[in-house]
């Protein structure tokens, strides 16, 4: 008499960072996008005019402290429009990583109990920050308008700059993301880093200010190689590109690869730690009741 085969064994794999359903993966991460941009303006009285109001109060203070105080913008031209871009790309940056830091710990609950793609959650706070630079674009048309910049041709190539900074801003969220399941520090850490990266590119002056001896280093940033990008294609076609500051073309290649880089590293380290990103939630949430 036969036996009956061994029922083979159930196999169940922890969740990665990508999935295997792209369709679902897209879909996922657009609905959470959307839920959190709607979300986090609910309820207020201005709505989605306070991602309009933020960065034009930082604009505000700064245009009159830089202006009319300091007088550093006198002989830059158009920087009123100049000052109200580079924030917004920084608010972008900024906005992204940030929100980056804490998103899987704020989505703690609904890691533990749903089987989904991890990388859903940092790409939806990258395309919401991409949804509120949507909105602040309008007001940077508005200035470009009333101060009569004349179009340029190069205007086509400024979602190049936009393409750079969101590979950038995502590959960083990535990491801190990941890094701040394990270590908490990577918050406040950050938030130095940013404070250092926001004096180190040029926003609230232009690149041109900085003395030749160091002009050279400091274009190395990738930040720094959008804002004078920016300058040399939507606003002053006579003001030195990014390849020019850094003495020549081919060195674009070092803040490009930099860029690579932080990319390539929050990947494989957001990749790596994404199957266990449940389990240290739920070591974490232990220790802390103990």
């Amino acid at each position: 008499m036969s036996t009956p085969a061994a029922a083979a064994p159930v196999t169940t794999h922890p969740p990665s960072a990508f999935g295997n359903d792209l369709q679902r993966f897209l879909t996922l991460t657009w609905v959470l996008a959307v839920t959190d941009f709607k979300l986090k303006f609910f309820g207020s009285a201005l709505g989605y005019l306070w991602s309009l109001v933020r960065p034009l109060l930082l604009f505000g203070v700064l245009y009159v402290v830089f202006t009319k105080v300091f007088k550093v913008g006198a002989d830059i031209t158009y920087y009123p429009v100049y000052l109200l871009t580079s924030i917004i790309l920084w608010t972008l940056f900024a906005e992204t990583t940030t929100g980056c830091v804490t998103c899987l710990v704020d989505r703690e609950n609904l890691l533990r109990k749903i089987r989904f793609p991890r990388m859903v959650i940092p790409l939806a706070v990258a395309l919401t920050a991409l949804f509120n630079f949507s909105l602040n674009l309008v007001v940077v048309a508005i200035f470009i308008v009333v101060q009569g910049v004349e179009p340029q041709a190069t205007w086509l190539l400024m979602p190049l700059l936009v393409i750079v900074l969101i590979v950038l801003a995502t590959g960083a969220g990535m990491l801190v993301s990941a890094l701040y399941v394990r270590y908490r520090d990577v918050q406040p850490i950050w938030d130095v880093v940013l404070q250092v990266l926001f004096y180190a590119t040029p926003i609230l002056y232009v690149a041109t200010k900085l003395p030749p001896s160091v002009i050279h280093i400091a274009m190395l940033n990738p930040l720094a190689c959008v804002t004078s990008q920016m300058r040399h294609w939507l606003l002053d076609p006579g003001a030195p590109s990014a390849g020019e500051l850094l003495g020549a073309e081919w060195k674009l290649i070092i803040p490009a690869a930099i860029t690579a880089g932080v990319f390539a590293l929050g990947l494989w380290v957001f990749r790596r730690e994404a199957p266990r990103i449940a389990e240290r939630l739920r070591e974490a949430s232990r220790k802390g009741l103990e």
